[in-house]
């Protein structure tokens, strides 16, 4: 298992234990600019003192000017504007970081919906355009109520029965053949968010069959 690599963005910031003990076990621990402050203010009860994280990543535009002259050397200003702080964080992560075994994006949703679309959405850009999964590198997204990810080929994975499962896909010529699931999604046409929501694992282990190499979002709640 290679580096494991916490993003921590500027939505809500979790509170539950898992995603706090991903934060605690990380290898590298990078801070979207706007997420800095909510860091420093859990830090201690994350860790048991405070600690800083390894690099703040961002355009800067969230952060007053004494605390860039007081995190100077941690920050790492981007100031293009085609893309936002967490594919920063990410595309930084990626050039610079040898030996990556898993991303972790946190605090990526809650508080604004419209960042929470944007940004979940964005795992289906990494996976198609940077292609981590070539490189042995697990994407994931984690909140206090979900873990999300992106796949681009068939899948299988242990999820546990009863675990409560929605997929997305922007391609609407795509189908899914699943195995594991109560309800089968061969027929579902992608044309809606909603239309393989709420759907449940009746066994521990689940496949997702694609009908041809496209993108889709697995949501595990």
């Amino acid at each position: 298992m290679g580096k494991e690599i916490v993003i921590i963005c500027d939505g809500a910031f979790p509170k539950t234990e898992y995603p706090r003990y991903l934060i605690r076990t990380a290898d590298f621990i990078i801070c979207c600019d706007g997420a800095l402050r909510k860091f420093l203010r859990n830090s201690k009860a994350i860790f048991g003192a405070e600690r800083l994280p390894d690099k703040v990543i961002g355009d800067m535009d969230s952060l007053s000017p004494a605390m860039k002259a007081r995190y100077g050397d941690l920050i790492v200003t981007i100031d293009e504007q085609e893309n936002n702080d967490q594919t920063k964080a990410f595309t930084w992560a990626l050039e610079n970081i040898g030996g990556i075994g898993r991303i972790t994006i946190l605090g990526a949703t809650g508080e604004r919906e419209d960042h929470t679309i944007g940004n979940i959405s964005l795992l289906m850009e990494y996976a198609r355009t940077y292609r981590p999964q070539d490189r042995g590198i697990d994407v994931q997204m984690i909140s206090d109520h979900a873990t999300i990810f992106a796949i681009t080929g068939t899948f299988e994975m242990e999820c546990g029965e009863g675990r409560k499962v929605s997929i997305f896909s922007p391609d609407n010529s795509l189908r899914i053949t699943s195995e594991g699931l109560k309800f089968q999604t061969c027929n579902v046409v992608f044309d809606n968010w909603w239309q393989a929501t709420l759907n449940l694992a009746v066994k521990d282990r689940v496949r997702l069959e694609l009908s041809h190499p496209s993108i889709a979002l697995v949501m595990l709640n």
